[in-house]
């Protein structure tokens, strides 16, 4: 089976680097086209490129000439790891060309029209596609910590019926791009403060686990409180989650539900997805950044410490790889469940 042609926008930023390197020999999808800043554009990707990745650039992309943001191109599926500041216009162009635009980007998320996916838990929300004005399709991920965090309560929901959470997260500077946050403001340091990270957990969380129906996406009828903070680990976002219930719910029987967790891209058999999109751990120090972020190629959710609270019902630990699972690979994964269930073109 021929590959999908699919180009990188913003591909030399750090996003757009994972994407390099996570479609590297990938069975459905090749790199044809690299797109980035006109500083950039025309320029050997590999000259172009400030590479901060533990892997070399793929050879086969050392030599491709970087072209400007705005160029028409030939791949029909374009993976978008643009900076806000130009991704919300250059998306929607790249879309009415007729483009398979699956975003990282947070500026079209929210629209009521574009579906924002985990495709283990709400991949039923690609049909909202078929309502938009487009000649192609605009298709988002979540922000990195809500990834872990609507992971997590996607089984608990449905089994038990979540009423309230609270959830404080400790963010890695992978996070901020490059150059990210200073090293004097980082080093030894906790900043608890990070722009817009709260809100983005508080509002995805409800579309991710809301109803599609004939109006939309029906918000999931509960609230969540974030607090969000930048720690100094490299990679992988560690989040404290305490969860109130509709019934009485143990640790047991949550243990259980997340062990037991999977969704399409598990019965479909995707490249990109885990066997498990969760995993549990009973060491009673464990998720830990250094020791479980490569769980599943880094597409796992890892949670531990799943004990009784007493403010809420049940509270626990988790940790996610927040540039492939809560960015990059979350977006190839969208592409593949998009392209099995027969809403891709190409």
């Amino acid at each position: 089976m021929s590959k999908t042609p699919v180009a990188v926008l913003g591909a030399t930023g750090t996003v757009g680097q994972k994407f390099a390197l996570l479609l590297q020999n990938h069975p459905l999808f090749e790199i044809r086209e690299l797109v980035a800043s006109p500083r950039s554009a025309g320029k050997r990707y590999r000259d172009a490129c400030a590479w901060k990745q533990d892997q070399p650039i793929p050879v086969e992309l050392q030599e491709m000439v970087v072209q400007p943001l705005g160029e028409k191109l030939q791949s029909p599926v374009l993976f978008s790891g643009l900076d806000s500041s130009v991704a919300g216009t250059a998306e929607t162009e790249y879309a009415q060309n007729g483009h398979t635009v699956i975003s990282n980007s947070k500026n079209h998320r929210m629209d009521a029209d574009v579906p924002l996916v985990i495709p283990e838990v709400n991949s039923d929300h690609f049909a909202l596609i078929e309502r938009q004005p487009y000649r192609g399709a605009i298709v988002t991920n979540s922000n990195c910590s809500t990834m872990f965090l609507a992971m997590l309560l996607a089984p608990l929901h449905r089994a038990f019926g979540v009423e309230a959470v609270h959830v404080t997260t400790m963010q890695a500077i992978s996070g901020a791009g490059y150059p990210g946050v200073a090293s004097m403001d980082i080093l030894g340091n906790i900043v608890p403060y990070i722009g817009d990270e709260e809100e983005k957990l508080e509002i995805e969380t409800g579309k991710i686990l809301g109803t599609l129906g004939p109006d939309g996406i029906e918000p999931a009828p509960f609230a969540v409180s974030a607090q969000c903070n930048r720690v100094p680990v490299f990679d992988g976002h560690t989040e404290t989650v305490a969860i109130r219930f509709s019934r009485r719910v143990t640790p047991e029987q949550v243990s259980a539900a997340l062990r037991e967790f999977k969704g399409p891209p598990q019965e479909l058999g995707l490249p990109s997805a885990p066997a498990a999109p969760i995993m549990v751990t009973e060491q009673p120090d464990r998720p830990q950044p250094a020791r479980d972020v490569w769980a599943g190629n880094g597409m796992v959710t890892v949670v531990g410490r799943i004990r009784a609270c007493p403010v809420f019902d049940v509270k626990m630990v988790i940790l996610g790889h927040n540039t492939v699972r809560g960015a990059a690979g979350a977006a190839i994964l969208n592409a593949e469940a998009l392209q099995a269930m027969g809403y891709l073109k190409s």
